[in-house]
Formats: C-alpha cells, structure tokens, sequence
C-alpha cells in the first residue's frame, strides 16, 4: 500500500478538502504538524494525528479545521483591525469572542460542524486540565469569555471538561456584564455591530481598550460583505485571531495601579545572593532564591522581594502530565524531528568530533625519558654522537563538564520557536552525552495567567503598596543533570502542550538554574539561557514601577557575570539580548536556534583549550 493509500493519509486528504468547501476558498492550503494550530495567509496549520486515529486526534484536527474555515468564510478583516482594541487583554478576548462568533455561525448552519467544534473544545480544555481547577486565578478567563459568549450564541452548554471553571467565573461576570452578552446573540449576524458589543463588555469588565475610538461612529460597511457579516474575500491577511495563540494575560481586570512613592521593601544586600522568605531550603539544589536589588545613589528603589513565594514550585516535568498525555507529545517532538535531523544532525555531529578531539591522547616528543621514538632513528644512524629521543603519551586536559540549558516557556515562545527549542535540547542532550558532558534541561514560566494565589493574598490583605513579584512561579525541570537522556526523554515534549506556557519572570529563573549549577561537583559549569523576550508578568508590572523585572534580571546577570564561576551565555529569538547579556548572540528565526547552540558552545570549549595542552617540548641544541 503506498503512502497515499494509507488511512493517515486518506483523512489528510478528506480534512482539508472538506475545510476548502466550508470555507469555499479553493486556494486554501492545509499543513499538519506540531504546531499551534492557525492561520497565516491562505495556509492553514493542524495538529499531526497519531497514525492510529485514536478519536481525540480525529476530533481535535477536525474541531480545528473547522473553526479554521469558518474563520475564513464569515470574518472579515477590514472590520475587525478597524475595532480591534490595542490593549492587549483587550485584544485577547476581542479575538475569542469573534472566533466564538464565527464558530456559532457556522454550527447553526451545520449540524456536524457544531458536533465537531464541540468535541475539539471537550478534548482541548481537558489536556489543559481545566478539569482539575479549582480557583479562578488558575483559570485564562479569555477562554472563559469565549465560552460564554458561544453559550449565548448557540445555547450549547460549555464543554464538560471546563464547564466548572465557568461557572466560578459566572456571577461575577453576568453582574457586570450580563446585558452584553444578550447584546451578542442580538448582533452575531453582523460583523461590526457585533465587535462594538464586544467593545462595550470589555468596557464594562473595567478592562483597558487601549484606545479612544469611539462607539458613536456608523457602522462601515465593507466592500464584498452583505448584512450577515459574511465575507467575500479574506486573502488579504487572512490572520486566524485565535485565543490560544495571541492570549498573553487572563484578562483579570486592573483593580490596582501602580503606587506612587516607591518604599525600599527589604535590605539592601551588597552583591551576594539571598534567600527570600517562605519556605525554601535554600541548602538545597535549586532552592528559589532572591536577589534583592540594590539602591543605587539618591534613587533607592525598592528592593526586588516576592510577596509570597510558598506558592511557588520546582516540578518534573512528568509531573504536569499523564503518562499517555507525555507519549503523545513526545511521538509529536519525534516527528518535527525528522525533518529537521539532518541539518542539526550534521551540526551535532561536528560538535561531537571537535570535543572527542580535546578528550584524545597526545604525545610529547623530544624528551630525555620515556618511551624511544623510532621515528628519529635515522638521525642517530647518520650522526652516531647524537643523544637519543624519547617521548610520552599524555591525556589531554578537558575539564569535567555541566551544561544547563534555561528555556522560556512564556506564551510568547508558543508555536514554532517552542518546537524549535525542544528539538535543539534533544539533540544537544543526546550530543554531550555521548562526549561525557552532563546536560541539564529546565524551563520556567508560571503557573497561571496574570497572577494567582499571591495576587488574591494581595487583593485579601487591602492591597498595600508595591508588593514585589505578585506571581507564583513554575520552574520545570524536564532531565536533571544526573538523569541520563533515554530517562528524560520524554519529559521533553511538555514543551509541545497547550497550556503550559504562560509568563516569565527571567531573573528568579536565572538565579534557580544558577543555584543548581552551584552545587554541581564539575570543575566547569556553563548555563546557556534560550528567550524571546523582555520579563513580563502583568500582574506585577501594574502594581510596581515599570522596569521592575528587567531591573532584577539585569542585577542576576550582572553577579553571575562578574562574581560567579558558571559561565554565562544567552541566545534571543527574534529579541535583541545583547543588551542584557555580555555574552549573547540573537537570531531573528527559530530555524536558525539549533545551529547556534551548536556553535557557541563549541566557541566555549575551544576558548578552554590551554596552551600547554598539546605542546611540545623545547628541542635541544645540538
């Protein structure tokens, strides 16, 4: 049977021919793979289904591409960059909620469209482990809304899985905004009437539009769309605005700006690293550890502090996920991986060959003992009154090796750039372990959108000025530095899950992988930092000065760098980290990711070679 012929194939074929019909868009090109599913142009992007077709595959790619194609054929762009608010939680449920609408439209019309939408959001919000929430602040209250509104639109009741999550999150939303989501079901069937209802509840959630555009303004009607809101034509961007790929924040609203006067909350501590309060160990390998920033002159800022931090955790990454879950993901990571084995493979393999090379023996010639070198024979044949020549087989030196690879897992590093990164560690891990170099592989993000246990602590006890990190972190540690890579492996492809990524707050992520590195026995410790951006956590953004976090992570930075023996190095996707790291490099494709921590490692290992390694004694006169 050819591979056309197979069953994987056949229902490759039929999704995307059924997606051109429903979008009718006969251009419409259709991919599958691991990446977030979407829509750049006229191609459109769908998860990779296992080659048994277990159900949950075939409902999640068919869910997807229907709500793709629907996209395509009753959204209009004109419309939607023109009440687009530019907040960015703003924007966040903007997007939702017009998927939502498109999503109603297309399940009103056909009966095994809405099966298949419901069945791909049932299968989505349980791999996101809605199920096993219970607190809103864990809750992407953007999906929420999306919820919502296509309960109103359609009367279908939310999925089973998320249907909890709602419902913590109903009152307090039908008390501020009930009247705008009966205004949603009244204007689904046009575009713009609806988008200004969708304006006017993120209004009323006391929510930022980030904009002064009025709702006074008439409707325009755009060219090639009637009443219904349909669109004729959608190729002239033809951006999928879906939640799961533009949310960065939960959409909690500001109840708190940031204070005015800015109080010095902690001691000052010069240059040394401190434990925060709560209930680390700091004795322990990678205990969560502060760095209080410090005054510097007459502008003393407040010193960097977390506001509580028992709610932190350092997790396996096994631990986030069921074991079938990890299976799938890591048969996803195995997948990217073949295409992109070759490039990276010849890379690793240069890499192998170039520090085998510093491990082989070498020989010092020329001596006065040791082992005779037949090779200067002849010189004694010819000139009797020569001395004879002796050599010795030396080890080369190579240091005893650890390597710790720190990779964002914000929201923003989703989709390709993730991927990327989680195949270059594979292949690195894999790489120096075969030279005898240990590996560690650790990510950090946090566990919920916008704040979580601390915020409502903070929120509890009145909300006092300049709180610190108002957050709770989650550090992953997918393969310890003792664990080998066919242990770990797995544990790798939690990078490929939904829900995973959210925040990042890179200094405390740097000093945790730091302090790991700290109590490694290895004469050499090098931590290599993978990022796309600036720290950003919202929730404690707004209620401290603006460059709270990008003012810590440059005082980390700046100890490693200069009172530290672990070597530092950062490579920034698409974001210049030059200007935070001595040593940086930045790259403007995830493409290139594999390459470059190929090369700069191999950069590091060579700057350690020492002169006197291969030398080779001074020869006497005569």
């Amino acid at each position: 049977m050819s591979d056309a012929e197979t069953p994987l194939e056949s229902f490759k074929c039929a999704t995307a021919a059924t997606m051109r019909a429903i979008a009718e868009r006969d251009d419409l090109e259709v991919g599958f793979g691991a990446d977030q599913p979407g829509l750049q142009g006229t191609r459109a992007r769908l998860p990779q289904p296992g080659r048994d077709l277990k159900l949950a595959d075939v409902a999640q790619v068919r869910g997807e591409a229907d709500s793709i194609a629907l996209r395509l054929r009753y959204h209009n762009d004109r419309i939607h960059a023109r009440r687009l608010p530019k907040g960015q939680t703003a924007r966040s449920i903007f997007e939702a909620v017009e998927q939502a609408r498109c999503d109603a439209l297309g399940a009103r019309r056909m009966a095994g469209c809405a099966q298949n939408l419901t069945a791909a959001l049932e299968e989505r919000y349980r791999r996101k482990g809605f199920e096993r929430m219970s607190e809103k602040s864990e809750v992407n209250l953007v999906e929420v809304l999306r919820l919502m509104a296509r309960e109103c639109l359609t009367g279908e009741a939310p999925p089973t899985a998320a249907r909890h999550v709602v419902e913590l999150w109903r009152p307090w939303l039908e008390a501020r905004a009930g009247r705008d989501f009966q205004e949603l079901a009244r204007t689904c069937d046009n575009q713009d009437a609806f988008a200004r209802a969708v304006r006017k509840l993120i209004s009323d959630l006391d929510l930022d539009l980030g904009d002064d555009q009025g709702e006074e303004d008439e409707p325009e009607q755009a060219e090639g769309q009637d009443d219904s809101g349909q669109s004729e034509q959608n190729a002239e961007s033809g951006q999928r605005g879906s939640a799961d790929a533009s949310v960065a924040t939960d959409g909690m609203p500001q109840e708190a700006q940031p204070g005015d006067d800015a109080e010095d909350g902690g001691e000052e501590v010069d240059g040394e690293l401190s434990p925060g309060s709560g209930d680390e160990q700091p004795g322990q390998p990678g205990a969560p550890q502060r760095w209080p920033n410090r005054g510097m002159g007459d502008n003393r800022e407040p010193a960097y502090h977390a506001f509580a931090s028992e709610f932190d955790e350092i997790v396996p990454a096994d631990e986030l996920c069921d074991a079938e879950e990890l299976a799938r993901l890591r048969m996803l990571l195995d997948q990217q991986l073949v295409s992109l084995q070759g490039v990276i493979g010849k890379l690793a393999n240069r890499l192998q060959r170039r520090l085998l090379a510093k491990q082989s023996r070498a020989w010092e010639f020329d001596l006065d003992e040791g082992m005779l070198d037949a090779g200067k024979l002849a010189r004694i044949v010819v000139n009797p009154m020569q001395p004879l020549s002796y050599k010795i087989e030396k080890e080369t030196q190579f240091r005893d090796t650890v390597v710790t690879l720190l990779i964002d897992n914000s929201g923003s590093m989703r989709g390709r750039p993730i991927t990327i990164a989680a195949m270059s560690a594979d292949i690195l891990a894999r790489t120096l372990e075969r030279c005898g170099v240990k590996v560690e592989i650790l990510g950090f993000t946090t566990r919920a959108w916008k704040g979580g246990q601390s915020r409502e602590r903070w929120i509890a006890q009145g909300k006092p000025a300049n709180p610190g990190r108002l957050n709770d972190l989650r550090h992953i540690v997918y393969k310890s530095g003792d664990a080998p890579w066919r242990r770990a492996r797995k544990s790798l492809g939690l990078m490929l899950r939904e829900g995973i990524l959210k925040e990042n707050i890179d200094g405390e992520a740097l000093l945790w992988a730091h302090n790991r590195l700290i109590q490694r026995t290895e004469e050499r410790r090098i931590l290599m930092v993978i990022s796309d951006g600036a720290p950003v956590d919202d929730s404690t953004l707004s209620v401290n000065p603006g460059n709270y976090l990008e003012r810590h992570l440059r005082d980390v930075i700046r100890y490693i760098e200069t009172r530290s023996p672990v070597e530092l190095i950062a490579i920034g996707i698409g974001h210049d980290v030059t200007r935070y790291y001595r040593r940086a490099v930045t790259i403007v494709d995830a493409e290139q990711l594999g390459g470059t921590m190929m090369e700069k490692l191999a950069e590091l290992f060579d700057e350690d070679d020492q002169p006197n390694t291969r030398r080779t004694a001074r020869k006497r006169a005569g």
